[in-house]
């Protein structure tokens, strides 16, 4: 009989895949031995494994420049890295060995890009998109930035106010760009994005505010997708509307030269994941030139904003199986040594799905469970596997330990839950251990952090600690 856990992955998937692969009856993730960083490291643990930041960067950067060649396109393509994503400067470090931009979303990022410059990581050649509603403290640091040399700067406009604003602040002419407010897929509680300028509305606010203004050039505009860019009907009629309004524009606004397609690639989220990237690059910029050229302009620059596909496949959580409850018949609950909400808070807040995966014990017999974690809180759990909502994982065995790991957690997890400060029930975060390779393509590993101490939590609480 086929009863153990690497039959149920064989029977069910193609394995191993590009990432993953056997040891014996362990676990490798891009050829990483993650039992040797469990025992040399202890669980639970979290890690970046930061060559595959540089990896993503390139492939798409090859995908568009198959594209643009294949289609005889006339326009550059430019990779911007949304800081959102993970601002660690272990991240934008490896991303910006690319040639690459940036896209920020708030005024405290600016003051890492002043960082970046100061480090040499960043010129004042480079784009720096600026996305976001701003007030205050992102308008001036916004307008020191560009009143600093970087001419690249892009304010994204993304209501009525902050041209004024903005040339209040800024000496000189300034070019800025303008965020389309996408119609949301027909499932979401609203209809129109609160984000950016209605269709309709971009032109009449063109001519109003910015086509007699002297000190500003429009040279970018911004479509952004919530869902992210998929080969689904809402996604092309939305890419359509925008191109109609980037027409419309072009033919009034000469300085027009770009266009953003922003909402980012999805990442591998199970072993059956399946999605062609290069065919939709492929698609995106043969529409782009099909509708420019029936409407005899120019095609614009393309410029995308990849967050999550930059940085999320270069994470993982391990954990080990403290034990095991059987609360009735049917299902038995196994415990691990951390907490989701505190570590993987994606997981608890919008039900996101990432590749679980036993990390040792896999040529033993498995059973269905239930992962709960340590808190108090009834929703620190995880049951959401490629299985049918179900999670199936050797079985638990009392002196045998059991190591899971979450793959493709690099993007997001850290800021939303809190990183380095409070964490719910006071559950500390997790050793943090940095991978990379040497110039010979040898493995490295340094701890970026150490697990959270009581100190530290009991400072931020306000208590004095003896």
């Amino acid at each position: 009989m086929n009863t153990k856990y690497i039959d149920l992955i064989d029977q069910s998937f193609y394995f191993p895949q590009e990432e993953f692969k056997l040891e014996g009856n362990q676990l490798e993730f891009h050829d990483i031995d993650l039992m040797a960083l469990v025992k040399e490291y202890g669980a639970p643990l979290k890690f970046s494994y930061l060559p595959k930041i540089s990896e993503n960067i390139n492939r798409a950067k090859g995908w568009f420049a198959d594209a643009i060649a294949k289609h005889n396109y006339k326009g550059s393509y430019n990779y911007c890295y949304c800081t959102k994503s993970s601002h660690f400067k272990h991240v934008l470090d490896e991303a910006l060995k690319n040639d690459i931009h940036i896209e920020t979303s708030s005024a405290f990022d600016i003051n890492i890009v002043n960082k970046l410059k100061e480090n040499g990581k960043i010129t004042e050649d480079t784009f720096v998109i600026c996305n976001g509603f701003k007030r205050d403290q992102y308008i001036n640091n916004i307008a020191d930035l560009i009143n600093g040399g970087q001419k690249n700067c892009i304010p994204i406009i993304d209501n009525y106010e902050e041209i004024n604003l903005l040339t209040e602040g800024i000496k000189g002419d300034f070019k800025i760009g303008i965020r389309i407010a996408s119609e949301e897929e027909p499932k979401f509680e609203f209809y129109t994005s609160r984000l950016g300028i209605g269709y309709k509305n971009i032109v009449p606010f063109y001519e109003e505010q910015i086509k007699n203004n002297d000190q500003v050039d429009l040279k970018m505009l911004h479509f952004f997708i919530n869902t992210g860019i998929r080969d689904n009907a809402y996604y092309w009629n939305e890419l359509n509307k925008c191109l109609k309004v980037y027409i419309r524009l072009k033919k009034i606004c000469p300085s027009l030269d770009s266009l953003n397609i922003g909402g980012g690639f999805p990442i591998k989220n199970s072993l059956a994941f399946d999605y062609d990237y290069a065919y939709m690059v492929d698609e995106i910029i043969n529409q782009i030139k099909i509708t420019c050229d029936e409407a005899d302009v120019p095609v614009p620059n393309i410029f995308t904003e990849f967050g999550s596909f930059t940085v999320g496949e270069s994470g993982g959580a391990i954990y080990e199986v403290l034990y095991q409850k059987q609360q009735n018949d049917r299902e038995k609950w196994n415990m691990i040594n951390s907490s989701f909400i505190t570590t993987l808070p994606d997981t608890w807040a919008i039900s996101k799905r990432f590749i679980m995966l036993p990390v040792n014990r896999w040529d033993e017999e498995y059973e269905r469970v239930l992962l709960g974690g340590l808190t108090c809180d009834s929703d620190d759990y995880y049951n959401s596997e490629q299985h049918s909502n179900a999670i199936y994982l050797p079985r638990y065995k009392k002196d045998k330990p059991l190591y899971i790991g979450f793959f493709n957690t690099g993007a997001y997890q850290e800021t939303i839950g809190g990183y380095g400060g409070l964490q719910h029930c006071l559950i500390p975060q997790p050793k943090h251990i940095l991978i990379d390779r040497d110039e010979n393509g040898n493995l490295t590993t340094r701890i970026f952090n150490e697990q959270q101490k009581a100190e530290q939590l009991l400072k931020i609480l306000g208590y004095e600690y003896n």
